[in-house]
């Protein structure tokens, strides 16, 4: 399509899109006050080659261990879920997406070579079978599409409240300036601020919340993310901008209540 970034196949996974990995998860390329989720990326490991760890559990795996499969689904499911949802018109269909995602997890093992991390390779497999179902349910438009739509929508990144108005000596000014968070690194450890983040994540629109979780919950970067969902930089970075922008409205509503 015109203006995305330019996919590339994979041999890993028939409808896995192959990227360039990135080094760096986005914790270690330092969270701002305007990049509230970063900080769990630390958690989750960014598109890289895979690690002595994901070769370990893919051999369990291969070799029909049950406990290494419990394993990878308890630490992968939620991620899944919530990617998955973002093509899907209800969190039913998600799960029937994730579950599909799975088989076609088990049944590419043998095809997994270790050019990116087992957590990426799985994610670009249910983000692929997602974006199949989602268009096959609502027999609309693809993501790319709807995500165009999303990003050319009139919508303030932040309320329009905020700011004075066009008869104020200082139009367009902050009327209420941000507040400044108590050592968010600190905050967003904490299990409560970190439940609202989700929670606010989770009701974002849909593209919205594709972006942000693959750029800040998983640490990709705009490259990877603009090639797997096949939209263009422009728009991944305005849906990604208005997101962070809610979570932090969101973050600074809470910690400006201690």
């Amino acid at each position: 399509m015109s203006g995305a970034c330019r996919p590339a196949p994979t041999r890993e996974e028939p409808d896995a899109h192959h990227v360039q990995p990135a080094p760096r998860p986005a914790a270690a390329r330092g969270m701002t006050v305007g990049d509230p989720v970063a900080a769990r990326a630390a958690g989750p490991a960014a598109p890289g080659p895979a690690t002595a760890e994901d070769r370990r559990l893919v051999a369990a795996l291969r070799a029909g261990d049950e406990r290494a499969f419990t394993t990878l689904v308890a630490r992968l499911h939620p991620a899944m879920l919530r990617l998955a949802r973002g093509f899907v018109p209800s969190h039913a269909v998600a799960e029937e997406v994730v579950q599909e995602a799975w088989l076609g997890v088990l049944r590419g093992l043998d095809r997994f070579e270790g050019r990116s991390s087992l957590r990426a390779w799985v994610l670009r497999i249910t983000v692929n079978r997602a974006k199949t179902r989602g268009e096959r349910e609502r027999r609309t438009v693809p993501f790319s599409a709807l995500a165009e739509r999303e990003a050319d929508a009139n919508e303030p990144a932040v309320e329009v409240d905020r700011f004075l108005g066009p008869d104020h000596r200082w139009a367009g000014h902050w009327a209420v300036a941000p507040r400044p968070f108590r050592g968010p690194e600190q905050a967003l450890e904490d299990r409560e601020t970190m439940g609202l983040v989700m929670r606010v994540v989770d009701g974002l629109t849909p593209a919205q919340r594709t972006v942000i979780t693959l750029r800040d919950l998983e640490g990709w970067d705009a490259v990877e993310v603009c090639d797997l969902l096949g939209i263009s930089e422009g728009n991944q970075r305005v849906l990604l901008h208005r997101a962070r922008s809610k979570v932090r409205a969101a973050l600074e509503r809470h910690l400006g209540e201690d």
